[in-house]
């Protein structure tokens, strides 16, 4: 018996974020729909946000970096994830709180 979806969200973001979450979806095969579903699930899972809401050390910020900047940078971590060379989200957010 599938389940239907009834539910909707609206909410307001500014434009450049909603376009470049939009891109990478996109560039992953994933609708909005299914991410902000994808979303709420984790937060159902973990019983709170899926991620630690705090500002790590030496992380670039978007807004003080020019476009060939950021461009490269997204390039060289979609180049990262594409071999492999990632590392398990848990252990990451492990290694930042012993840097703390």
């Amino acid at each position: 018996m599938a389940i239907s979806k009834t539910a909707n969200v609206n909410v307001r973001i500014q434009e450049n974020i909603k376009k470049q979450a939009e891109q990478i979806l996109e560039t992953i095969g994933i609708s909005r729909a299914t991410a902000i579903d994808m979303f709420y699930r984790q937060i159902i899972l973990n019983n709170g946000i899926p991620f630690a809401l705090k500002i790590p050390r030496d992380l670039p910020i978007r807004e003080s970096m020019d476009d060939d900047s950021f461009n490269l940078l997204m390039a060289n971590g979609y180049v990262q994830a594409i071999q492999g060379e990632s590392y398990d989200i848990d252990d990451v957010f492990e290694e930042l709180e012993k840097e703390k």
